[in-house]
């Protein structure tokens, strides 16, 4: 009998001692209802250590019931009532989290647009000296011919010929030129515009996602009053 008896206070000790270290380092939050106050010990009569904000996490370290024995991200370890606190964090600090991202990615999306801007004006600059480019190759084209028929003197023919055809392909490698330029700004213009299409849609469906959520979440808690 002394001996089951032995075994029996053993097996009640290692239970306890599981249940303390799964306790240990659990991560608990404040409720976004209130603020409360961290004690220096699981009472009303204890001496309040420090006024904890809603919303605030806090490492779990012992339960006792009422009380529970909690330590803050600053080391700071007290009591505090267990009914407020949570597992998880509120739904408001997840819905500002969420909103913040939203906002980070709408500024960076805004970037993105003005750097299209650019690309465009860029394009357009481009564009137009291709366009002229083109004219000069033309009027070089005509003075070529020009001087290719009323020419009389060959040597000078041949002279002129060399010189205007050596600015013809000068001409023709810039206007090469330019038009891979002007295929990788449009392609470049092309992605940024899909890129910033895709921010926008994301942004609505998370809003319509979450608002909904919110509004149920914020007629819940006042049921429960």
């Amino acid at each position: 009998m002394t001996r089951k008896f032995a075994w029996l206070c053993v097996a009640l000790l290692l239970n306890g001692a599981l249940n303390y270290s799964s306790l240990r380092a659990a991560p608990a939050w404040v409720s976004d209802v209130f603020e409360i106050t961290l004690r220096t010990g699981p009472s009303s009569d204890n001496v309040i250590l420090m006024v904890v904000p809603s919303g605030t996490e806090l490492t779990v370290l012992e339960e006792d019931g009422v009380y529970t024995l909690v330590q803050t991200l600053g080391g700071t370890e007290g009591w505090v009532l267990t009914r407020y606190l949570m597992d998880e964090p509120s739904a408001r600090e997840k819905l500002e989290g969420m909103v913040q991202k939203l906002t980070n990615s709408q500024a960076y999306g805004e970037s993105m647009a003005a750097e299209l801007d650019e690309i465009r004006a860029e394009y357009g600059d481009m564009t137009r000296a291709f366009n002229n480019l083109q004219q000069d190759k033309i009027t070089l084209e005509s003075e070529l011919k020009r001087i290719t028929d009323k020419a009389e003197n060959v040597i000078a023919i041949d002279s002129q010929n060399v010189d205007l055809q050596q600015k013809l392909t000068t001409a023709e490698i810039q206007i090469n030129l330019l038009e891979d330029e002007k295929d990788r700004l449009l392609n470049q213009s092309d992605r940024k515009w899909f890129f910033i299409g895709a921010l926008v849609l994301l942004g609505g469906i998370f809003l319509g996602l979450v608002l909904p959520y919110m509004k149920f979440q914020r007629r819940t808690r006042y049921d429960q009053f």
